[in-house]
Order: structure tokens, then C-alpha cells, then sequence
């Protein structure tokens, strides 16, 4: 069955996938794409798969003018899957940014190097940083680099929406990039697409100082 969502885009959810998931975790997870990220990823065509015997927890293609994003949902947590989108949503957005926006995305990566932060948002990125890092050739390697950008832009792009989309606990210890540079982070996604009316990034300063493993808050008229 095959339905619409915000900005335009079409999800199909192939049985025996629950209809709850749809709408309880992709949609909101969707509606708090902010429209200008959602403007430049283009067309989006979502499809939910039982996706049973496969290990391959998503895959998109650009095809025909549209992006086309495949998610498995067969013993995968809900919240999971909708995360699955959000980050090909990322990888989908690092292959339109600008020059600019590259530059200063790679100028962020380099000072948290130059910091020794061994760190990132999620393990796919954090794999990818720690094989450019072990050793002088790795670091020369233009492949690595390129893999790690894209992974580590992909991870935060949807961290951002995550904290768009609900309350979002920080996670701390080892592995974990530090709260300072995940806020530079968000900041900077924010400057470029700014969240839509009615959602924000950061929860107010007192509530921030108060709570502060809580990174985000969600819409605010939630």
C-alpha cells in the first residue's frame, strides 16, 4: 500500500509490515525533516520491507529524478528503522551539498582530529574515523577520508532530525563524540536547514542547564 507524506514524498509499506510503524516512528520521523533539507534531498519514495533473511538494513538509489530509499524492518526495532531512513536521508543529502558547505563540514572534522577526539555519533562512523586514523598511510588514504566524511555527515544529519523529531538523550563514554562538538555539529545542520515552524533544536537555557544530558527538544507544541 502505498500512501503520502509530508513534503510531498510517498512511503509503501509491503506486508506483512505493521501499519503502526508508518505511523507511529517513520511519519513524525519524516514531518521533522525540515523543508529545506527536504527541498534540497529532492523527490523520496520509501518503501518498508520485511526485508526477512536480508543483512542489509537499508539501501537507497537516486533514480529517475527521485531518491529511493529501502528499509528492512524484520526484527528490527521501530525506532530503529525510522533512524535506517534518517541516515540515507544523510547520505542522500552529503552528494548535494554545496562547495561551501563542504568546506566548512571538512574545516569541523579536521579540528576535532586535531583535538584527538576518537569519537563519533554512531558506530558506522566511528569504524570509518578509527580506519583513517590507525596509521599514517590510512590517514593518506582519500578513500578513508571520503568514507568517513560521508558517514560522519550522514550520522549527524540524522542526529538532527532525531532531535528535531523527539527528546534525544546524549550518550557519554568512550566512543561517544562530547557533547561540545555534537552541539557545533547541530548548529551548523541548523544553519543551513533551519527547523520548521513549530520544532527546535535546543530545549530553552534553563531547561538545558538543568537537564544536561538532554540534547534537543522536540516540537514544542508536543
Amino acid at each position: 500500500m502505498t500512501s503520502r507524506l509530508a513534503h510531498g514524498w510517498t512511503l509503501a509499506c509491503e506486508p506483512p509490515v505493521p501499519q503502526s510503524l508508518a505511523r507511529e516512528y517513520i511519519r513524525p520521523a519524516v514531518r521533522a525533516v525540515p523543508s529545506s533539507m527536504a527541498r534540497r534531498i529532492g523527490p523520496c519514495r520509501i518503501a518498508l520491507a520485511a526485508g526477512e533473511g536480508s543483512d542489509i538494513a537499508s539501501r537507497w538509489t537516486a533514480r529517475a529524478g527521485a531518491l529511493e530509499v529501502w528499509v528492512a524492518t524484520a526484527d528490527v526495532e521501530p525506532h530503529d528503522a525510522a533512524m535506517e531512513l534518517l541516515t540515507c536521508l544523510g547520505q542522500a543529502l552529503w552528494e548535494k551539498l554545496t562547495e561551501e558547505e563542504l568546506r566548512l563540514y571538512w574545516a569541523l572534522l579536521n579540528e576535532e582530529i586535531g583535538l584527538g577526539i576518537d569519537a563519533e555519533i554512531d558506530e558506522e562512523s566511528l569504524e570509518r574515523k578509527r580506519s583513517l586514523l590507525k596509521s599514517l598511510t590510512c590517514a593518506r588514504s582519500m578513500r578513508r577520508l571520503m568514507e568517513y566524511g560521508r558517514a560522519s555527515f550522514a550520522a549527524t544529519a540524522a542526529e538532527y532530525v532525531h532531535c528535531l523529531w523527539h527528546d534525544v538523550t546524549v550518550r557519554s563514554g568512550p566512543g561517544c563524540l562530547p557533547v561540545p562538538q555534537l552541539r557545533r555539529r547541530l548548529e551548523l545542520l541548523a544553519r543551513w536547514f533551519p527547523p520548521d515552524r513549530g520544532y527546535r533544536l535546543f530545549a530553552p537555557a534553563r531547561r538545558y542547564r538543568m537537564k544536561r544530558t538532554s540534547a534537543a527538544a522536540r516540537n514544542s507544541s508536543r
